[in-house]
C-alpha cells in the first residue's frame, strides 16, 4: 500500500511556517508597547523596515539571491508600498488614537477584505468553511478587544487610519501572491521590505533624534521588530502564502488576537478575564474551521444496480 506521507510534507511545511509567522506577529504587540511610547509612529516603522532590510539582506548574500525576476518586481513594490510601507506608518498613528475594541474592530477587517479580493483579482475559492470560520474569527476578535479596551476615546480620524491600515494590509497580500509565482518567499519579503523602507524615509529626522533620549528597552524592542515579526516571519508568511490561497492565509492571522491575550499574560502580567479568554477561543475555533477540508469521498465496492421487476419475472423458472 502507497503512503501518502510525502504528498502531505509541503502542507506541513505551510502550515508551520504560516504557525511561526503568527506568533512571532502576537509578540510584535508586545514590543510595540515598549517602542512606541519612545518612537513616533513614522520613526518606529522607520527604524523597525531598515533593521529588517538589514537582515534581509545578509540572508539573501548568504543563500546567493539576486535580484527577483522582472515579473516579480510589481507585485513586489505594490505590497512594499502598501503592506510594508504604508500599512505599518498609519496602524502605529491609528493606534495611539482609538481604544483597543475599536481597533479590533477595523483593522481585523483586513482578512475578509483578502478573502474577497481573492476572490475577485486571483480567482480564488470562497468555501462555506473558510467563510464561517472568518465569521467566528472576527467575533472573537472583536470580543477581544472590547474586553481589553480602558478608558480611551475613539477619535473619527483614528477609525479611519485603522480602516486604511485594513485595505492596505489587504491590498499588500492581494498583490504579493502572484509575485511569489516568479520569485522565491525571501526574495519577496527581502526587497518589499526595502521598498517600504525607502517609501518611510522622510522620517529618518524623527528616528535619529529620537533615537538619541530613548530608553535602550524601546530601542532593543525595534531592533527585535524587524529582526523576527518583520525579517523572519513576513518570510515565512510568504513561503506559506505560496503554498496556499490568500483568503486561507489571511483567516490563519485570526489566532493572533489570543495569542497576544496568552502573551499579555505570561510577560506582562495582565490576568485576562472570562470575557477575553471567550474571545480568544473563538478566534482559535474560527481559525481552525477555516483552515479545515470536507472530507473527501471514500470510493466504496462497486454496486451492482438491482434488477428491475420485469427482468426478474423474465428469469423465473
Amino acid at each position: 500500500m502507497m503512503s501518502t506521507a510525502p504528498s502531505r510534507r509541503p502542507d506541513l511545511l505551510a502550515a508551520g511556517a504560516a504557525s511561526v509567522t503568527v506568533v512571532l506577529w502576537a509578540s510584535a504587540f508586545v514590543s510595540i508597547r515598549s517602542a512606541g511610547e519612545a518612537y513616533s509612529p513614522g520613526a518606529l516603522a522607520l527604524g523597525r523596515l531598515l533593521s529588517g532590510a538589514l537582515t534581509l539582506g545578509v540572508l539573501c548574500l548568504l543563500r546567493r539571491e539576486g535580484l527577483p525576476p522582472r515579473p516579480a518586481w510589481r507585485g513586489i513594490a505594490v505590497s512594499g508600498l502598501l503592506w510594508f510601507g504604508f500599512y505599518m506608518v498609519v496602524l502605529n498613528w491609528g493606534e495611539q488614537r482609538v481604544d483597543a475594541g475599536t481597533a479590533a474592530l477595523v483593522v481585523n477587517v483586513g482578512p475578509i477584505l483578502i478573502a474577497l479580493l481573492g476572490a475577485r483579482l486571483l480567482g480564488d475559492a470562497l468555501p462555506p468553511r473558510l467563510l464561517a470560520g472568518m465569521a467566528v474569527s472576527f467575533a472573537g476578535a472583536v470580543t477581544v478587544g472590547l474586553s481589553m479596551s480602558g478608558e480611551g476615546g475613539s477619535s473619527l480620524f483614528g477609525v479611519v487610519l485603522c480602516l486604511l491600515a485594513a485595505v492596505a494590509y489587504a491590498g499588500g497580500v492581494v498583490a504579493q501572491k502572484p509575485a511569489l509565482g516568479h520569485a522565491s518567499a525571501l526574495q519577496v519579503t527581502a526587497f518589499g521590505c526595502l521598498v517600504g523602507a525607502v517609501l518611510c524615509l522622510p522620517f529618518t529626522g524623527q528616528l535619529v533624534s529620537e533615537a538619541g533620549r530613548a530608553p535602550v528597552s524601546a530601542t532593543l524592542n525595534m531592533v527585535y521588530l524587524g529582526v523576527f515579526p518583520t525579517a523572519l516571519a513576513f518570510t515565512t508568511w510568504a513561503y506559506a502564502l505560496a503554498r496556499t490561497t490568500a483568503g486561507r492565509m489571511g483567516a490563519t492571522t485570526y489566532a493572533v488576537p489570543a495569542l497576544v491575550v496568552l502573551m499579555s499574560w505570561l510577560f506582562l502580567g495582565e490576568v485576562p478575564g472570562l470575557l477575553t479568554l471567550g474571545g480568544g477561543a473563538l478566534c482559535l475555533a474560527g481559525v481552525a474551521v477555516s483552515r479545515s477540508r470536507g472530507r473527501a469521498a471514500v470510493p466504496g465496492p462497486a454496486r451492482t444496480p438491482a434488477p428491475r421487476r420485469e427482468d426478474v419475472r423474465d428469469h423465473r423458472p
